[in-house]
């Protein structure tokens, strides 16, 4: 029988609080605290589900204060499913939170509504009333270039906080692809289907996740590649077998690729570079969490990106998060921005002018910051492209 978190009782006692994921978790680098660490959430959890502990106020900023960037679970020996045990804590406390934050985590899977509230947020801007603190991209467009259907080779999962702000990530992802002679289709119309429904499981409301889940399936039927320049959407769509608990949320999900791994499987077609990326500079990667703890792909990043620029540089940093963790840095401010200096301090430490990020958060929390940052696919097409 479970108790109140509802949380699988093996999962809950595969921590041996061995303490090796304390270096690799960005709450607990910055603030020191065992309460803030992967064991400590654990330890947590074991004394509200088994000891009857209360869920109080100090409980839930613990599991609120989590990132959930699941570098813990890359260093574990014991391979802690901390991941899971997150996101069935949190959503135990879903009934918990406000109306205003499931309201607006439904309103994503609204493609046009997205993008008319996007447009609006640019021209509000432009008046110079939108506050740093909303950690919106520092340069909204109001209209943007339509996106036309390529081929049919696969899929292109456009999103809905990813087709509203970096809508020339996908330009870039169909202009390569048609370089290599591959050609994507769009999704198809269908109510709902926008977005992957990664914020509203991060948040608790799986449910609600799972409702745009299905909507997502229907958006992309057949049994072609679905193709994701999104890190943090790749995880989700990739984890539909879990969420959704069916045959055709697994079968869908194999059908999953990351654009890099996309691209690496035909290597030797991507046309030759006409020039290096980014000015001949070097360029540092910065491994968006969900890509490389969670997907572990990263490395299809640093084949395909390899022969298009002068230099690729890693950090010293292991992969630590930048503190963008989707809607996290609005949040949780205060943590985010600590998490974001030790980031910024590594990226000085590379000595990189250049930045290459294959997921919208993180992209937009460091440019923010004055980081000049690109996608790698838009640095490929950048390179290949005439003129």
């Amino acid at each position: 029988m479970r108790g109140p978190l509802s949380l699988d009782d093996d999962e809950l006692s595969s921590c041996v609080s061995c303490g090796l994921c304390l270096p690799h978790c960005p709450t607990f680098r910055v603030t020191g605290e065992e309460v803030a660490s992967p064991r400590g959430r654990i330890a947590l959890m074991r004394r509200v589900e088994r000891e009857g502990a209360p869920v109080d106020a100090a409980f839930v900023a613990a599991m609120d204060a989590c990132v959930q960037c699941r570098g813990c679970e890359t260093a574990c020996p014991s391979a802690v499913p901390f991941g899971r045990l997150m996101e069935a804590t949190r959503a135990s406390l879903a009934p918990r939170r406000g109306p205003w934050l499931r309201m607006a985590l439904r309103a994503l899977s609204w493609p046009r509504l997205v993008r008319a509230g996007s447009s609006a947020a640019a021209l509000a801007q432009r008046a110079h009333l939108v506050p740093a603190r909303f950690g919106l991209p520092a340069h909204l467009v109001v209209r943007r270039q339509p996106l036309r259907p390529t081929g049919t080779d696969g899929w292109l999962f456009t999103g809905c906080v990813m087709d509203a702000w970096q809508r020339p990530v996908h330009a870039a992802v169909l202009e390569v692809a048609r370089a290599a002679g591959r050609g994507l289709r769009l999704p198809e119309p269908v109510r709902g289907a926008g977005c992957c429904g990664a914020l509203s499981v991060h948040a608790g409301f799986v449910d609600d996740a799972r409702v745009a889940a299905q909507a997502v399936l229907r958006s992309m039927p057949g049994d072609g590649p679905v193709v994701v320049d999104s890190a943090g959407c790749g995880a989700a769509l990739k984890d539909y077998g879990h969420l959704l608990g069916t045959e055709e949320g697994a079968r869908f999900a194999a059908r999953v690729l990351d654009v890099h791994e996309w691209l690496a499987s035909f290597l030797g077609d991507l046309p030759p570079a006409r020039r290096p990326a980014a000015g001949g500079l070097p360029v540092a990667l910065q491994d968006p969490c969900h890509l490389r703890h969670v997907q572990r792909s990263h490395a299809a990043v640093r084949t395909v990106l390899a022969p298009y620029v002068s230099a690729l540089v890693e950090l010293d940093d292991e992969g630590l998060c930048c503190g963008a963790g989707g809607a996290y840095s609005l949040l949780q401010p205060e943590l985010s921005g600590d998490i974001r200096r030790r980031k910024l301090d590594a990226l000085a430490r590379s000595g990189a002018a250049v930045v290459a990020s294959a997921n919208p958060g993180c992209a937009v929390h460091l440019a923010n910051a004055g980081v000049r940052v690109h996608h790698p696919v838009e640095l490929i097409a950048e390179a290949v492209r005439h003129g």
